[in-house]
């Protein structure tokens, strides 16, 4: 996909090419097109698109993706915070919440 953009700079999500298999799992289940098989292991194409949702941890049979589901948005703010840049209306227009 490419074009989507959860928020920059704050996924949680690792990948470790030495455990990879190169079955492609978390292509087949990742929503945002994150991942991509080169040279029979996965690699990480699109860090940012990923909304940190969990499927590619939770199906990948070798244990080689780690992903804390859904810390993004809370990253974001926490940083906004420190940085007093307010990037809390940023996360809060990502994901459709009411923040205060």
């Amino acid at each position: 996909m490419g074009s989507l953009i959860y928020l920059k700079g704050v996924v949680t999500l690792e990948l470790s090419v030495d455990k990879c298999n190169g079955c492609s799992m978390c292509g087949s289940v990742c929503p945002h097109g994150v991942f991509a098989i080169d040279e029979r292991k996965a690699k990480i194409v699109d860090l940012d698109a990923c909304m940190e949702c969990g499927a590619c941890a939770q199906n990948c049979p070798e244990g080689a993706i780690s992903v804390r589901p859904g810390v993004g948005c809370a990253a974001a703010i926490i940083k906004g915070a420190l940085k007093h840049t307010g990037s809390t209306s940023e996360c809060c227009v990502k994901t459709h919440e009411t923040c205060s």
